[in-house]
């Protein structure tokens, strides 16, 4: 952990190797996966660990917290993926639909869905509400290694030990895109929080970054770009490749500061009932007394009722947000459909068209 003076602390967090970090959103909390089998939470401002996880019964690979901080999603070499309620501590749902061990795992931005890697050489995407299998793909020809979702949540980028990495379109639910950039396994891979770049690693010591192109077109135009995405070609130049990537981080490390959730604003001169200047003689202290302890309560008063607003616009921001999730979900849905009805046509049309030329 971070101190002021821009050291590190460190302290033991598991009893074996650790495999995965990543912090809430929020950077308040901390969670870890390690071949103990454990997942563990930790508070990040105090330096203190929380609670652990503890039902997967082999190293535990990756873990990720969802977008809203409410869950947490693992995966593990015992082939499953857990999905935890964070406030409960419990296993919410257990998936066992892969065939192999399962090195990666991560949140659609809505945090509707998973998406999981596994060393079955599969992709699999699910629906984290209905907890059911929502896509499958079989892509690589090897295992993957990694994956990440795009800041849309349209597409979904993966690296496996086939050398190669693709993008999948999940509106469509097919392959978009195969790069083939890295000599050897490539291990990992990630969108920039804006989308507009991603970046891979592989075995072959290099990090390449990517410039994506499929954000600048509309959608009726990625549909018509089946080519094939080459490192070495011009679609993909703006290639980085290093043979020793290091960075270096200066500065202080500033703790965060608590969360003032009380009333700081001082009570305005009508909260004080004063009909006339206080004066020194013994008639006046009573009354001095009686309308500072009138103000007092006046402020505890609305202490109160900042604090129940607070509590309240919280969960008022959660209920719209969870509307704009059901929104979004709405009108993917919405795209498919109309997306199958154009097929549909087309088809209607072609097969129109060769009855014609029968007919004729």
């Amino acid at each position: 952990m971070g101190s002021k003076c821009g050291e590190s602390t460190s302290f033991k967090a598991h009893t074996a190797t650790v495999r995965s970090v990543h912090f809430s959103n929020d950077g308040l909390s901390l969670v870890t996966a390690s071949d103990d089998k454990t997942i563990k939470v930790w508070a990040v401002h105090r330096q203190k660990f929380l609670f652990s996880l503890n039902q997967h019964i082999n190293w535990v690979r990756c873990a990720k917290f969802s977008p809203d901080g409410r869950l947490i999603v693992s995966s593990s070499d015992d082939k499953t993926v857990k999905l935890w309620d964070k406030a409960s501590r419990e296993c919410i749902h257990s998936f066992c639909e892969h065939g192999g061990f399962v090195p990666h795992v991560d949140f659609h931005p809505s945090g509707t869905s998973i998406a999981s890697a596994g060393t079955d050489n599969t992709v699999k995407v699910w629906d984290v509400r209905m907890n059911r299998l929502l896509q499958h793909y079989q892509v690589h020809s090897a295992s993957v290694n990694c994956l990440s979702f795009h800041s849309s949540g349209n597409y979904l980028i993966t690296a496996s030990n086939d050398s190669t990495l693709k993008i999948l379109d999940l509106l469509e639910g097919r392959l978009l895109y195969t790069l083939h950039g890295h000599q050897g396994p490539a291990t990992c891979v990630s969108f920039s929080r804006t989308g507009d770049f991603f970046a891979s690693g592989g075995f072959d010591e290099q990090v390449m970054v990517w410039k994506t192109n499929f954000d600048a077109a509309d959608y009726g135009t990625i549909q018509a770009q089946k080519y094939t995405m080459n490192a070495n070609g011009g679609d993909c130049g703006n290639n980085l490749k290093t043979q020793n990537a290091i960075m270096h981080m200066n500065g202080c490390f500033n703790s965060m500061k608590p969360v003032d959730t009380g009333y700081s604003e001082q009570p305005k001169a009508g909260n004080y009932r004063h009909e006339k200047q206080v004066g020194m003689d013994s008639g006046d202290f009573p009354v001095r007394q009686k309308t500072q302890e009138a103000g007092t309560a006046g402020l505890m008063q609305r202490q109160q009722v900042q604090i129940d607003e607070i509590g309240l616009t919280t969960t008022l921001q959660h209920i719209v947000g969870q509307l704009d999730v059901l929104t979004q979900t709405v009108s993917i849905l919405e795209q498919r459909l109309t997306l199958t009805e154009d097929k549909l046509k087309e088809c209607l049309e072609n097969q129109q068209k060769i009855a014609q030329s029968k007919s004729t």
